[in-house]
């Protein structure tokens, strides 16, 4: 029957070119079983067949899925009882009915979590979706605790085991929608009550194994698609990717399998805190914050006669808010926050009933633009004419349409474009990495904007493209029409001798509305030598489609070469592409 070669074989050992993923040695029979899909078939139909043990510990209640499948194969009917007192109670407990594809925005302010993530979520038959479980994989470290550099190097390179965990669905949504800040997406699948079941087994199989984790390859996201392809053995995820998974990419790799149903937006603290900052007059903004601070008591507002009714109900409500999202954050103990909360929530409760605030859902996420994207231009710079291509293969820039991403946000890896012109073809820039965080300041959120960019290209005094690497720190604001920032960047350029400066910029960033969004951006440098430039870039771009761009750009640039000074004006237009 060529069982060992069979497709569902290769999902239950996570094999890739005959080779398992899973680093554990607890998780295969046969010593061989990692590299040897015979020798591990074989090995397991032995163990199911002579168990030394009947309870937890036997093959059968440790592999389900492997000997469900063994059994309608082999029609194997006398496999010896055994008594799985663990997985009948988790089974129970989950009473599995479908599964929901979740993914948690990206975090503003944090280079970890700026991609996103995904995990499943478990339905039961329960109606509140915040009492089934989530499956998740993760990295076992803690990014936060963690020298942010070595962080970063060793989840490229494999340096941490990726780990499982089984846990209630609102512990996840406290995890990311409330103390990270992140937007939640809920994508339902199209999977029955049987694919369900049959996908657990097999994430029962995994409990507490483990596997190296890398960044960009074998991640959440990835190990989530072996699930649903394991699921039902259909659906062919895991091909849509070659050399990263990006966690937004499943989400769009899931639509094209055809298997999204429905989706639903839970928003986080940080936007239902923005929407109270919206509703609540200008002159009692700082309330909430006073309330929570316990600078006043909530008599000042409940028993101010001068005050509206219903903006006594928003600040306490935004003051309960607030004190949830301060303790999620571990910025005041807990007695304390039992305390303030029992008083404010009473407080609230006294007041009556009143209007809900309504949080209007944003661009979904499986409508955005996806990763790779390849560039052609043309246009004229000074005086001559010019064309461009590029590639890249991940994620997302400021330029690109903001549909679907958080605002204000941007990494880039590997950007590379070249220049033709005077049958002369030239770098025009090289981007290694480049991520932007312009987190706009609010009443509630005090954040700082920053940027850092490490890669090759054409704003140095020099016409020649050079290595350039900076991180910059500035504030940025914004309304519902645009959003200004400011920013000083400290860098060095890398070309032929090593130079040294500091930049300031102002931009002004106008999107409002969905499919087009106009960027502009002026910025003086001082550098070591004394010279100072002035560079001005502006972009207006459009959406033609979910994967189709047009960008209009004009740069300028003030050049120093030969310490002969001159301007450089370049007007251009591209077609981006994206898949």
């Amino acid at each position: 029957m060529n069982l060992s070669q069979s497709r569902y074989w290769s999902l239950l050992l996570h094999s890739v070119d005959g080779v398992s993923e899973i680093d554990d040695e607890a998780f295969f029979f046969a010593k061989d079983g990692k590299s040897n899909a015979q020798s591990e078939l074989n090995a397991t139909i032995e163990a199911l067949l002579n168990e030394t043990t009947f309870n937890d510990n036997s093959a059968a209640c440790r592999f389900p899925a492997r000997k469900a499948w063994l059994k309608e194969q082999l029609n194997i009917i006398d496999f010896p009882k055994t008594d799985c007192k663990e997985y009948e109670k988790v089974l129970k407990r989950l009473n599995p009915k479908s599964v929901t594809l979740v993914f948690p925005s990206a975090h503003i302010n944090s280079p970890a979590s700026m991609f996103g993530h995904t995990f499943l979520r478990i339905n039961s038959a329960y109606d509140s979706k915040l009492l089934s479980y989530a499956v998740n994989y993760a990295a076992d470290a803690n990014p936060d605790k963690e020298n942010a550099v070595l962080f970063a190097i060793k989840g490229l390179f494999g340096g941490y085991f990726g780990k499982y965990s089984l846990l209630p669905y609102y512990d996840k949504l406290k995890e990311y929608r409330d103390s990270e800040q992140r937007d939640i997406w809920e994508y339902d699948l199209n999977l029955s009550e049987e694919e369900t079941i049959k996908m657990l087994k097999h994430i029962w199989e995994l409990n507490e194994t483990h596997s190296y984790y890398y960044f960009f390859t074998e991640n959440c996201s990835y190990n989530m698609l072996w699930f649903l392809e394991a699921a039902r053995p259909e659906i062919h995820l895991r091909e849509y990717f070659n050399n990263q998974i990006i966690p937004l990419e499943t989400v769009h790799a899931a639509k094209a399998e055809g298997i999204i149903k429905d989706n639903f937006y839970r928003p986080s603290k940080r936007t239902t805190l923005l929407k109270y900052e919206e509703l609540i007059k200008e002159e009692y903004q700082s309330m909430p914050l006073l309330l929570v601070d316990s600078d006043i008591t909530h008599e000042y507002i409940t028993l101010n006669k001068d005050m509206d009714l219903q903006q006594k109900r928003y600040i306490l409500e935004a003051s309960i808010e607030l004190l949830e999202y301060r303790f999620s954050k571990s910025k005041i103990k807990k007695e304390e926050y039992l305390k303030l909360f029992h008083a404010l929530s009473k407080a609230r409760a006294a007041l009556g009933g009143g209007e809900k605030i309504i949080i209007k859902t944003p661009p979904n996420p499986i409508e955005s633009h996806q990763a790779i994207r390849v560039s052609l231009g043309g246009g004229v710079r000074e005086g001559e004419s010019i064309g461009f291509i590029g590639i890249r293969p991940a994620y997302h820039d400021l330029e690109d349409s903001s549909y679907g991403f958080l605002r204000g946000t941007q990494i880039e890896f590997l950007d590379f474009e070249l220049s033709y012109s005077q049958n002369k073809a030239e770098i025009e820039k090289a981007t290694i990495l480049s991520i932007v965080s312009l987190a706009q300041r609010s009443d509630f959120f005090k954040n700082l904007s920053w940027r850092t960019k490490f890669g090759w290209d054409r704003n140095s005094p020099s016409e020649e493209a050079a290595f350039i690497g900076t991180v910059g720190i500035g504030l940025s604001w914004g309304s519902e029409l645009a959003y200004v920032y400011m920013m000083t960047d400290p860098l060095f350029y890398l070309d032929e001798k090593y130079i040294s400066a500091i930049g300031g910029s102002i931009g002004l960033v106008f999107d409002k509305y969905n499919n087009m969004s106009t960027i502009l951006e002026v910025t003086k440098r001082w550098y070591d030598s004394g010279y100072e430039q002035q560079l001005v870039n502006i972009s207006q771009t459009l959406r033609a489609s979910q994967n189709v761009q047009l960008k209009f750009k004009y740069d300028y640039k003030e050049r120093s070469d030969f310490k002969i000074e001159h301007e450089e004006n370049s007007f251009s237009i591209y077609l981006n592409y994206y898949f």
